[in-house]
């Protein structure tokens, strides 16, 4: 795990010990500091129990400690810890804040970090893939991989590629990162921040922390975004805060099966930007673009089935992020899209989507979004108010023909029927699995081949 010296003899509370909390109060104690740790769940308290003070820190003194580390769970804007913790006059931070207080005490490294509405896992696991391909030791961490504190440092020359919220930013002070990318702002969200304009102001603060001679790299398509770029642009060198350029790299997208889309060639230019600023070649990315797999649950493909594509799309919980899955499979002479989509929305509309749907053979609706969808979208497309997943899954498949894409991409929470967008992804590949015969461990990879 990562330790520091910088928090030797401090104190601090940890509230909540899931994975990243956990990683959190363990690193601390390694590293000589006072802790104090509470999760609403036995367990976790339980591990820490003899080592570190059980307590909730609603119910004790605050002005003892030196910082207050939270979950990005925990809503700052509706929490009671927030007020008792600015009455203490001590800062709530997270996990990232202590890597960044960590960093001057870890061999010589170099951090990216990456934010956007939609499209930052996708692009945060591409940058990592493009430097593992080409020797370079890296790690995954923030919202995506593992908590940023829970492994061994890297070695010297090593880069930390950081997906980052805007939980993460809120509860981030001191990052200031050698390559950053601001791919998109768009609503999401929203029942955390006053309003839209506080929501982008908390992703331009990745921005902000860095030096006026750090890179930063920004999907333009959106006013917001364009906002962010031309800030940034005025206050730093020539060149340090540029929009992202497709140029020399669209021709080859035909190479890579698993970004497929206008959205991942955003995506492909914005990372491409960031290795090559940390010393890549263009034919060492145009290598990983190529041998990139793609995230499970993000524009995954789960096979061909009797000449049907079937695509698990179930991170994309908000219509900014389904738009690009319905843009990225074009109709032939006809629409090809059997499109599943509901849930819990997030939203009374889908109006980034409506562009695309002359793209749509018949929309399958679920979940609590069947009644708004389908007023929504009749009058585009043929709507099926399935409510259930299975039975949206087997009206899409009888119906498609060959030629034809059946895409899960729900533009909705998943809250409604399942835990998260992941088990709601999970549920789709074993019940694609149960009705084609297929694998749902292999689902994804090799069944991409299945007949």
């Amino acid at each position: 795990m990562i330790t520091a010296n910088a928090f030797s003899g401090k104190k601090f509370a940890v509230l909540g010990l899931a994975r990243s909390g956990m990683a959190v109060a363990e690193s601390l104690l390694a590293s000589g500091a006072q802790v104090t740790a509470w999760d609403r769940q036995d367990t976790p308290r339980r591990k820490l129990e003899g080592r570190a003070t059980i307590a909730d820190p609603m119910e004790i003194e605050l002005a003892q400690f030196d910082a207050i580390v939270v979950s990005p769970g925990v809503p700052l804007n509706t929490h009671p810890l927030t007020e008792k913790a600015r009455a203490a006059g001590v800062p709530i931070i997270g996990d990232i804040e202590l890597f960044a207080m960590a960093r001057s005490e870890l061999p010589a490294h170099k951090v990216v970090g990456i934010t956007g509405t939609n499209g930052k896992s996708t692009t945060t696991a591409l940058v990592h893939h493009l430097l593992d391909q080409a020797g370079v030791p890296a790690r995954m961490g923030g919202n995506i991989g593992l908590p940023v504190l829970g492994s061994d440092p890297l070695p010297v020359g090593g880069v930390y590629v950081l997906e980052l919220s805007s939980y993460q930013i809120d509860l981030t002070r001191s990052l200031a990162c050698e390559a950053a990318a601001l791919i998109n702002i768009t609503p999401d969200h929203l029942d955390r921040y006053d309003g839209f304009a506080a929501y982008a102001a908390s992703k331009a603060r990745l921005l902000a922390m860095q030096d006026e001679g750090q890179f930063a790299v920004f999907g333009c398509d959106d006013d917001e975004t364009r906002a962010v770029q031309a800030v940034e642009a005025g206050r730093r060198a020539a060149g340090r805060a540029v929009c992202a350029s497709a140029s020399g790299l669209a021709q080859h997208q035909g190479d890579w099966p698993s970004l497929q889309g206008p959205h991942n060639l955003q995506n492909a230019a914005i990372a491409a930007a960031l290795v090559e600023e940390l010393g890549l070649t263009r034919a060492q990315v145009l290598e990983g673009l190529a041998s990139f797999a793609g995230l499970p649950h993000r524009m995954e493909v789960l096979g061909t089935f009797d000449g049907v594509l079937v695509i698990n799309d179930s991170k994309a919980t908000n219509p900014a992020s389904t738009a690009p899955a319905l843009a990225a499979y074009a109709p032939g002479p006809e629409p090809r899209i059997h499109w599943i989509c509901g849930g819990l929305p997030k939203a009374d509309n889908l109006d980034e989507c409506i562009p695309f749907f002359g793209n749509v053979v018949a929309a399958y609706t679920i979940g609590e979004a069947g009644v708004l969808f389908t007023q929504l979208l009749s009058p585009y497309m043929p709507v099926h108010n399935c409510e259930m997943l299975c039975e949206a899954t087997t009206r899409a498949l009888d119906a498609a023909k060959p030629g034809d894409v059946v895409l899960l991409s729900p533009a909705c929470a998943s809250f409604d029927q399942f835990r998260d967008y992941e088990v709601r992804g999970d549920t789709f590949r074993e019940i694609v699995a149960g009705l084609t015969g297929s694998d749902p461990a292999k689902a994804g990879f090799s069944a991409r081949s299945a007949a």
